[in-house]
């Protein structure tokens, strides 16, 4: 094994014992509080699909799919790989789409989220970052550095403040039905600098 790879062992590690499975126990409660009791999700950029299957623990009526961009060795829903710009998948194809920190490695947010609402019959929730306040952008590329880097995962840091947020769901025709930027992700003190307005869960309809 590589230097590198024991790095990426050793950092996959540390994140997943200090915010991995937190992480995913949150944002499951937020995430399924802004779906409906059962349907059909499309999760796009699963990952692992830890999160959809805590959704779906929570929600068993609830069926979730995963697209992304390459498939891990082990997945916890069903995933099929795609190219990162266009949804395999006919319109209203679902109930709903999910996008949990995925558009910030994107270099057209914009562009997923108008696949995701031809995609989606009921509409389309997104967990994303907020690049508004004091060292904003910097504290983001950490997390995103920490959390991301041991997966090979693209990192443009490409992060949105609420008013670009907002004039790409105007442009795709989306209307935020539920906002949430407290989602307590991180246990005190950390929350003090990673919480602090820099994340959103949205439901779009």
């Amino acid at each position: 094994m590589s230097v590198m790879a024991i790095e990426k062992k050793i950092l996959n590690a540390a994140h997943d014992r200090a915010v991995f499975q937190r992480r995913i126990r949150v944002l499951s409660e937020h995430i399924g509080a802004m779906l409906g009791a059962d349907g059909t999700v499309l999760d796009l950029g699963c990952g692992d699909g830890s999160l959809a299957k805590a959704v779906m623990d929570r929600k068993p009526g609830l069926t979730f799919r995963g697209i992304d961009v390459f498939i891990r060795p082990r997945t916890a829903i069903p995933v099929e790989v795609f190219d990162g710009k266009t949804i395999p998948a006919a319109s209203g194809s679902f109930d709903w789409v999910t996008i949990v920190d995925v558009l910030h490695h994107t270099d057209n947010p914009g562009h997923l989220v108008a696949e995701a609402a031809r995609v989606a019959r009921k509409g389309v929730v997104i967990k994303d970052h907020l690049r508004d306040g004091f060292l904003a952008h910097s504290t983001l590329r950490f997390m995103d550095w920490v959390g991301n880097r041991g997966h090979d995962v693209r990192l443009p840091y490409n992060y949105l403040s609420k008013a670009e947020w907002d004039a790409i769901f105007d442009q795709v025709g989306l209307k935020a039905r539920a906002w949430r930027e407290n989602l307590s992700l991180y246990p005190f003190p950390a929350n003090l600098l990673f919480d602090r307005g820099l994340h959103f869960v949205a439901s779009l309809r």
